[in-house]
């Protein structure tokens, strides 16, 4: 199942965008032009609007012609559909080299990479983290900061992307 990353997710105009059913909206045409829907980032503006950022990915790569076709696709579905009422912006993007992470099978996926993880609420205290991934396990993501293996809830997790290693 895709989870999707909503910061400042809320109410605008009365209505709340529901990002799962905003996912199983746009995957399917993403799909169809070859291209992985990486996650979705919405951030609430108030009265100026907001931005809904669509990350998407290929084994080739993403360029900016392929971030301007899925921008037409997409767009042609949202004015479609409606899912998001009021006014916002559109942002189609790689994920990039520090990469959000959205989905448990990211954690597997980028085992042994470093990663910041911010939660929803604190887990021991805290709420900010960083370290090496080492996995998921019962629903938790591992995490290996300062020789210690941490277990995190995947479902409290606020925020998580990749730390470039250069």
């Amino acid at each position: 199942m895709a989870h999707f990353l909503f910061p400042e997710y809320g109410l605008e105009n009365g209505v709340r965008a529901d990002p799962l059913q905003l996912g199983k909206l746009l995957e399917p045409g993403i799909a169809s032009m070859g291209y992985e829907l990486v996650g979705i980032e919405y951030q609430s503006g108030g009265k100026g609007g907001g931005l809904l950022r669509v990350y998407i990915d290929s084994e080739q790569g993403i360029t900016a012609d392929d971030c301007q076709k899925v921008s037409y696709q997409v767009s042609g579905v949202l004015d479609v559909e409606d899912p998001i009422p009021g006014h916002y912006t559109l942002e189609v993007s790689s994920p990039g080299l520090d990469r959000l992470l959205f989905k448990e099978t990211d954690f597997e996926r980028f085992a042994g990479q470093l990663a910041k993880v911010r939660m929803a609420f604190p887990v021991d205290g805290q709420r900010k983290f960083s370290g090496r991934l080492a996995g998921m396990q019962d629903g938790n993501v591992l995490l290996v900061q300062d020789d210690e293996e941490l277990s995190l809830p995947f479902e409290q997790i606020e925020q998580a992307r990749l730390v470039p290693e250069y």
